[in-house]
């Protein structure tokens, strides 16, 4: 405060952490007081600042400079950084299962199927097409934990494609409840193999034939049914809403996902990354369209939600198909909208 001819002037600082609604009343309010005491007094806004976005500024302008001289100081190539960077994240999604500590996917143990391969180098490359639920059996001998896994899952084996390959699926028959069977293509083993190259063979898996065991009639009434279970139908055929055809047009090359109820309204609109782990807390689902690939993972979900219909850009190997749910890739809608 200052006097100077019998008047006093000063500055009056009002910190809020309310929002900007709030803290606007709050200004004309204090616009709004006429008398100081005995005095006459006259208030008026000068300015409202948002410190967060000076500070905001501040760091920018800070990043820039610990980029710029991180740059020049750092020897190692973009490309290595990336890699490295990605290599330790596929390392620490890997457990350890069991009492083997056999490599495995995250998702080993929450899903209803599961991918046995040889060794940990094939879980590792399969991560990095986005698949979870393999389990590594790290030799010709068939580990307990594999084969206990096995009883109450949707087993598919996919093995190298040579002679290796062929002697452990031979173990595998024999001591594990196999359902399906993949191969690297001849003489190539999985650890190499390209994602496109990783879903192709998954694709192509072959449903292992029924083998002779007792002769028990339960067993011979069971088996019937499980294979009823996991049949896998061909993708459908959908004529969609013109929502959905706009949504699909939307989200092409953004790695979003678009949730939309039974009048087809968008519910929410998120990364893809994000659909698998916000779906399960989203009501009244009836269409999810997304630009990604549609596991079995979010199959899962989906039918738990009631869902109709999901739609995705490419349809990775999703062996349960729930009757009541359509699943389609972006290439069906369009072929198929007339």
């Amino acid at each position: 405060m200052s006097s100077k001819k019998d008047k006093t002037r000063g500055k009056i600082s009002v910190p809020s952490s309310l929002d900007r609604t709030a803290t606007s009343i709050i200004a004309a309010t204090i616009e709004s007081v006429d008398r100081v005491g005995p005095c006459s007094a006259k208030m008026t806004v000068e300015s409202i600042q948002d410190i967060r976005e000076s500070k905001k500024t501040e760091i920018i302008q800070r990043a820039k400079k610990i980029l710029q001289k991180w740059t020049i100081e750092e020897t190692t190539s973009s490309d290595e950084i990336v890699k490295e960077v990605s290599e330790s994240i596929r390392t620490a999604e890997i457990l350890e299962y069991g009492p083997e500590e056999l490599p495995a996917g995250p998702e080993v143990e929450s899903t209803t199927s599961i991918i046995i391969v040889e060794g940990r180098a094939d879980v590792l490359n399969l991560l990095k097409a986005g698949i979870k639920n393999a389990i590594a059996v790290e030799g010709a001998k068939i580990p307990d934990s594999v084969v206990k896994l096995a009883k109450n899952r949707e087993v598919t084996a996919f093995l190298d494609g040579d002679r290796g390959g062929t002697l452990i699926l031979k173990e595998l028959l024999q001591v594990a409840d196999i359902d399906f069977v993949a191969r690297a293509p001849r003489g190539r083993e999985v650890e190499e193999l390209s994602p496109k190259e990783i879903l192709k063979s998954l694709r192509a898996k072959k449903s292992v034939e029924e083998k002779p065991k007792k002769p028990d009639k339960e067993v011979q009434e069971k088996k019937p049914e499980r294979e009823t279970q996991v049949k896998k139908e061909p993708l459908a055929t959908l004529k969609v809403s013109e929502e959905v055809l706009k949504s699909i047009e939307e989200l092409k090359g953004t790695l979003e996902a678009v949730v939309l109820n039974e009048e087809m309204k968008e519910i929410i609109r998120i990364p893809v990354s994000e659909l698998a782990e916000k779906l399960r807390d989203i009501d009244d689902v009836h269409t999810v369209v997304f630009d990604g690939v549609i596991t079995q993972r979010l199959v899962d979900i989906a039918s738990e939600k009631k869902a109709n219909t999901i739609i995705a850009d490419r349809v990775s190997d999703v062996a349960k198909q729930p009757v009541d749910l359509r699943i389609l890739s972006f290439k069906n809608v369009v072929e198929n909208k007339e």
